[in-house]
């Protein structure tokens, strides 16, 4: 059985270069359980996804800027992969505001594939059981994270997968987190 977010709005921080399936599947995960995603960019427009960081994907409509964004004005935040979606987005200050502001009220984090970048810029990483696509594990160790080697891993209100293979876990665990 589904969890039931119904009424229950979810922000996706996402940028050019997003890996496709990380941000359409949880976006379609959280449209089936009755919640309303919407998708925050650094800019207005659209944003042109990727398939395995080469392939051009689909192209999103961003529903709100990163600047105009507030923690309070969501339930939970997703933040999909893809590696120059994620390189970009760690250096992006409103985009580490966002994040943090979800960690300090307490709301669930869901972060997959190469998305940990960002967790880690935003300093929440250290002390953190997390996992990643394995290119960050040095990454997120070095920053004092318990990197391990599993399909979604939970620690308290954060949850991270590796790639698009554990969107299945990755979904569940989220929406889980986000019904409670």
């Amino acid at each position: 059985m589904t969890a039931d977010i119904t009424g229950k709005k979810i922000a996706f921080i996402a940028t050019n270069g997003v890996e496709e399936p990380e941000l359409a599947g949880p976006w379609k995960a959280v449209q089936d359980a009755g919640g309303t995603p919407v998708l925050l960019s650094s800019e207005r427009g659209a944003i042109t996804a990727l398939q395995g960081d080469w392939d051009r994907g689909g192209s999103y409509e961003v529903d709100g800027t990163l600047a105009d964004a507030s923690a309070e004005d969501f339930d939970a935040l997703v933040l999909p992969g893809g590696t120059l979606n994620a390189d970009t987005l760690r250096v992006e200050q409103d985009a580490l505001r966002l994040v943090r502001e979800f960690d300090a009220a307490g709301k669930p984090i869901a972060a997959i594939c190469h998305a940990p970048w960002i967790l880690l810029e935003a300093g929440l990483a250290r002390g953190r059981r997390l996992t990643s696509y394995h290119s960050l594990a040095t990454d997120l160790k070095n920053a004092g994270a318990q990197w391990v080697d599993e399909e979604v891993v939970v620690d308290g209100r954060l949850v991270t997968s590796r790639s698009p293979r554990d969107l299945g876990a990755f979904n569940r665990e989220a929406l889980a987190m986000f019904a409670a």
